[in-house]
């Protein structure tokens, strides 16, 4: 087996899709693994690293082209660009993050080269699968990276402070959207020593929110508790719905020193939690989290990639995917759910690539394959 991991840096990409530990893994499975030069310099993995652990590093573009040539498998953080994998192999796999909601034009050429993708992102949450959850190990990071980066531009400590001079009041911190990542946010959040309470759709997390010692808010009607679908994900609400939990959060939002939002319905824009209003109730020097803000923003003043200070002086943050703001670690976890998947399609006594295709996860997670895109929900339109 070949495999070959490209630099991803200059696309704006920190993370890389190996890591010394897997490539050692990769190599004990009887794989050959050829690194682009640079590919880990933004996580803080030397070339050399990479080489002690057994790959082989392409400094050459010659050199990447032969390696493509002969690939088993690519392995990724995001979607590679066609571009860039001119002469790669047919039938060679790609694993990586894809993106394919609303993206089949981008894909389609992909199936062009006659790579078979994988979207590591459609990875079915059951419990076979969880140790390749990337949406769980990035999200994660991005609940805590949240936390950290709000205490960062609060001007404000966090825990209460007796002191001689007087008592500081603890930070409040609102969380709206209790997945995994709302859910480390209110650790984190915790463990600073700010009051925490938390929101969401899902009447399942209102046990997980409370043991994490918050208070959790929300309109808990018939809706409410029909809101959650059988994978664990979020339904999108009526608005009915929406007009109601949006009145009970006003009033509570005004009070808060910092909310940070992670509400995202996949294949849909997120949803507008905060609006205008809402924004002018709170105090100046309030902070918003946007994780959304990639898929439109869950405020109505949110911008991508941008620190916003609206009249009143709350600073929104809308800085995107905030795992890539802890390359090292997220790219040791997503790298580490990749071996985990790519172990599912590998035979360990001839130590070859040997994919099941009828195998759930892959059922799950195949977009391209033969030329083709063969997964339903991913196909283009006529």
């Amino acid at each position: 087996m070949r495999i070959v991991v490209l630099d991803e840096s200059k696309a704006g990409e920190p993370r890389v899709a190996v890591t010394p530990d897997t490539i050692k893994k990769l190599v004990g499975l009887g794989a050959s693994v050829t690194v682009q030069t640079g590919a880990g310099r933004l996580s803080s993995f030397p070339d050399e690293d990479f080489a002690g652990a057994g790959a082989t590093i392409a400094s050459s573009a010659a050199a990447l082209k032969s390696a493509l040539g002969e690939a088993d498998i690519l392995l990724g953080v995001s979607r590679p660009d066609p571009a860039k994998l001119k002469g790669i192999r047919k039938g060679a796999l790609a694993l990586a993050s894809m993106d394919p909601y609303n993206n089949a034009d981008k894909i389609q050429p992909l199936a062009d080269l006659g790579v078979s993708t994988f979207a590591m992102e459609l990875m079915p949450r059951i419990t076979r699968a969880q140790v390749m959850d990337v949406l769980s190990s990035q999200a994660n990071l991005a609940g805590y990276r949240a936390v950290i980066d709000a205490a960062a531009a609060y001007g404000r400590a966090f825990p209460m402070m007796m002191t001689a001079a007087g008592t500081v009041p603890a930070a409040k911190v609102f969380i709206m959207g209790v997945g995994v990542a709302g859910l480390q946010a209110i650790a984190t959040a915790r463990r600073l020593g700010a009051i925490v309470t938390a929101t969401d759709v899902r009447p399942a997390t209102k046990e997980q929110v409370e043991s994490l010692g918050a208070k959790f808010l929300a309109v808990e009607d018939e809706e409410f508790k029909q809101a959650q679908t059988a994978g664990g994900y979020a339904k999108e609400m009526s608005r009915e719905y929406q007009a109601k939990q949006a009145e009970l959060t006003a009033s509570h939002i005004a009070k808060q020193d910092i909310v940070i939002t992670t509400a995202l319905i996949p294949g849909r824009p997120a949803p507008k939690l905060i609006s205008d209003a809402m924004i002018a109730s709170m105090k100046p020097g309030s902070v918003i989290v946007d994780l959304a803000v990639e898929r439109g923003g869950n405020t109505t003043q949110s911008k991508m990639g941008e620190l916003v200070t609206t009249a009143n002086g709350v600073l929104i943050l809308g800085y995107g995917n905030l795992a890539m703001r802890l390359p090292q670690t997220a790219s040791s976890l997503y790298a580490k759910n990749l071996v985990a998947f790519l172990d599912t399609m590998i035979d360990k006594k001839d130590k070859k690539l040997a994919v099941n295709w009828d195998d759930e996860l892959v059922k799950a997670t195949l977009l391209t394959r033969d030329g083709a895109l063969v997964h339903p929900m991913f196909q283009l339109k006529a």
